[in-house]
């Protein structure tokens, strides 16, 4: 782990943890959300140029996985129990 971040990183390491608790309590909304603000920051990093490779790179990775982890994470297709 990084000593020094930056404020952007920093900012970004907050969606991520938000959208960690999200996952965690099962709030697949408002993980869904989070995972759209992780993605605008990350895209907003990548187009400032202010960032180095290696941690616009680390924080696409992240953000990648996140995708492939919530691709199907919605309440859309749960069944109700009671059925």
């Amino acid at each position: 782990m990084f000593l020094f971040k930056s404020k952007t990183e920093k900012h970004l390491d907050s969606i991520i943890q938000r959208l960690e608790m999200n996952m965690s309590n099962n709030y697949k909304d408002n993980a869904q959300e989070d995972l759209k603000e992780l993605e605008t920051a990350v895209n907003a990093m990548r187009l400032e140029g202010k960032m180095k490779s290696e941690t616009v790179s680390r924080y696409t990775t992240i953000l990648e996985k996140y995708k492939v982890k919530l691709k199907d994470y919605s309440h859309k297709d749960q069944k109700p129990y009671w059925h």
